[in-house]
């Protein structure tokens, strides 16, 4: 059934303003600016909180007894983390059978008086007091981050996830930076501390209350869902669920890895700061808002990097990245010497090493932006609509599973004497470990970097309505064939993964044979060479459309040797003929005369130059009925949308 018209013409409208004015306007729009400013405020506030007590209990720990400094923030760390574990999947039900504005009004009234009790820990120094109010707040993030994730693919288009996301994990991270400026500066007000903190913590919830009622309506996912108030089982049921859709699942795997790294640097910073770099609590402000600015820049950029679509192929990019600036931080500050009293900031950056620890900082929080963004999007886009929630609460459930077993790591290590800059290089070697998994169990994730990091090394690309590829259900695409590239292009740019059919002798090619085996590239060969093996080859384009899959084709079966499209050959119609499905053509402009296609004067040079200087355009048409799409049809619109340029 296609789409109500109004609501098309909308979305149409929206896409066109966006073109022009990018991922901020949402902050002008009523369905994302009150969402946005009422998680932006609850960030914010745990961090106040989180920040104040933990540099209260670090650096004044007289006044808090039977209070440990140097295990305190792992402790506070992992208490906060516990409601996860706990709630989550009972969090997600919730989101997914309730208005998600009317539960955004609850959880901020909680917030309310979760920060009285707070307030009242401040006030009289009472650990256990804030050690339950941190708790609580773990609760009340518990209950939100289901809320969050499950509302932005309701009131935001496909083509703005990756812009949304990106605004959502950049204000979170400035609200980080804020809150724990708020915090520590008022932590470190030597007579009036504590109750700056509470007055902070009472009010910025009242503020994030008053926010949350501009939020829209968000209807209800799966209203007739019966809850399972059993924590264990839902829990588990949670978890199959997300492994459903194996992609979803390990997504949900790498987010969770992230928050493992994530949560290693920032319960560290205090100590760090404090034993490593022997700096006073204002230098623990810098290293987490240099952190927090990484994080949001990194974030800024994916939209712009991914051209407002999923790229996963910024994950593997994010991981090397932040391994890479890990280990060059274990590096930098191993072997600093302690000063002879704690620095003031002035005084810390004067210090040139510490500009280098600050980059590596930076660079790592970034590139971590770059890794988190497009995950968070993959699981939206590819989650159903009616478990969204849920899918989030199981990514919750892995999160706070992850963090958990970081605060162990770290604590186990620092008992046994390893320092702060070894915690730091033990997480940057196990995260070359974990990517090497991940990546090996889920290549599209490798492959999709492969393809978009040699495109886009080479050429820039300007795409042209590649909107009309579709992002569900299955679909062939044809295109001319220029180069030897001319898959691994397409693979760059199409939003979804595609079986490509190729000539078999591809395949005993080294790399380019392993990385179109690992794509499920299906091979072919001319029914005189071995009909069997071309049996098997429509046999394969049939069932993978009969999943929901793409299936792309190259209709003129060799690459042409004049820069002018060869006739189609009738491949297509008989991969239309088993299994009847969308024609989406698409041209290829640019890439004859490069090195890469049999142009006569083609070098080796020439291609790098051209790269620098030259666009690259896939123009992609309006789908094809397959009853409609013969192979001199195809032709004709393929040879139209390519144009004059080859």
């Amino acid at each position: 059934m296609s789409d109500n018209p109004l609501r098309a013409s909308s979305r149409a409208s929206r896409r066109a303003h966006a073109e022009g004015d990018g991922q901020f306007r949402l902050l002008r729009e009523r369905r994302f600016a009150p969402f946005f400013w009422t998680q932006f405020l609850g960030a914010m506030n745990d961090n106040i909180f989180k920040v104040g007590f933990t540099s209260l209990v670090t650096f004044q720990a007289a006044r808090f007894s039977g209070v440990d400094p140097k295990t305190a923030a792992f402790l506070i760390s992992a208490i906060f983390i516990v409601p996860f574990v706990l709630f989550s999947a009972t969090s997600g039900q919730i989101a997914d059978k309730y208005d998600k504005a009317v539960l955004a009004r609850l959880v901020k009234s909680f917030e309310i008086v979760v920060m009285l009790i707070g307030g009242a820990g401040f006030v009289l120094h009472s650990a256990p007091l804030l050690y339950a109010c941190t708790f609580l707040m773990g609760v009340h993030s518990t209950v939100f981050g289901p809320v969050k994730y499950a509302y932005l693919p309701q009131h935001l288009d496909s083509h703005e996830l990756v812009g949304g996301n990106g605004l959502v994990e950049m204000g979170t991270f400035v609200a980080i930076l804020i809150g724990t400026i708020i915090g520590g500066a008022a932590a470190g007000a030597s007579e009036h501390g504590a109750m700056l903190l509470a007055f902070a913590c009472i009010a910025f919830a009242i503020i994030g209350r008053i926010a949350s009622v501009f939020v829209p309506k968000s209807d209800a996912s799966q209203p007739d869902l019966r809850i399972n108030w059993n924590p264990f089982s839902e829990t588990w049921r949670n978890l199959k669920l997300a492994k459903s859709d194996r992609t979803v699942f390990l997504s949900l795997l790498g987010i969770s890895w992230l928050w493992f790294v994530g949560a290693t640097f920032l319960t560290s910073f205090f100590n760090f700061a404090k034993d490593v770099l022997s700096a006073d609590p204002d230098v623990v402000t810098i290293l987490l808002a240099t952190f927090s600015i990484g994080i949001g820049t990194g974030s800024l950029l994916c939209e712009r990097l991914s051209k407002r679509r999923v790229e996963i192929g910024l994950v593997p990019l994010g991981s090397i990245g932040i391994s890479v600036f890990a280990i060059d931080l274990f590096f930098a500050s191993h072997r600093i010497a302690p000063a002879g009293h704690l620095l003031n900031v002035g005084e810390f950056l004067l210090a040139l090493p510490h500009w280098r620890i600050l980059a590596d900082l930076f660079l790592l929080a970034m590139f971590g932006g770059f890794y988190s963004v497009p995950l968070y999007a993959l699981i939206q886009a590819r989650s159903q609509p009616t478990h969204r929630a849920r899918i989030i609460a199981a990514n919750n459930i892995l999160n706070s599973f992850f963090m958990i077993v970081s605060a162990l790591m770290a604590l186990a290590l620092t008992s046994f004497g390893v320092g702060i800059p070894g915690l730091f290089l033990t997480t940057a070697l196990l995260n070359v470990v974990v990517a090497v998994y991940i990546y090996s169990l889920v290549p599209e994730f490798l492959l999709r970097f492969i393809a978009w990091t040699l495109v886009h090394t080479f050429y820039r690309i300007r795409l042209v309505d590649a909107e009309r590829i579709p992002s569900h259900g299955a679909a062939v695409l044809v295109c001319n064939h220029v180069s030897f590239v001319d898959a691994v292009v397409i693979m760059a740019e199409s939003p979804r993964p595609i079986h490509f059919v190729m000539d078999h002798r591809i395949f005993r090619t080294p790399f380019v044979g392993w990385m179109f085996r690992h794509v499920k590239a299906i091979p072919i060969v001319p029914a005189h060479e071995d009909p069997d093996m071309l049996e098997r080859a429509y046999a394969a384009c049939e069932r993978a459309l009969e999943e929901g899959d793409l299936v792309c084709i190259f209709p003129e079966g060799k690459l042409t040797r004049t820069g002018e499209i060869n006739p189609f050959r009738q491949g297509i119609a008989e991969i239309l003929r088993r299994h009847p499905a969308p024609v989406v053509p698409m041209a290829l402009r640019g890439l004859w005369g490069s090195v890469f296609s049999r142009h006569e004067d083609a070098q080796w040079p020439r291609p790098i130059h051209r790269g620098a200087m030259t666009r690259l355009t896939l123009a992609v048409g309006e789908p094809i009925a397959p009853q409609d799409a013969t192979p001199q049809h195809l032709y004709d619109v393929v040879s139209a949308l390519r144009g004059a340029r080859r």
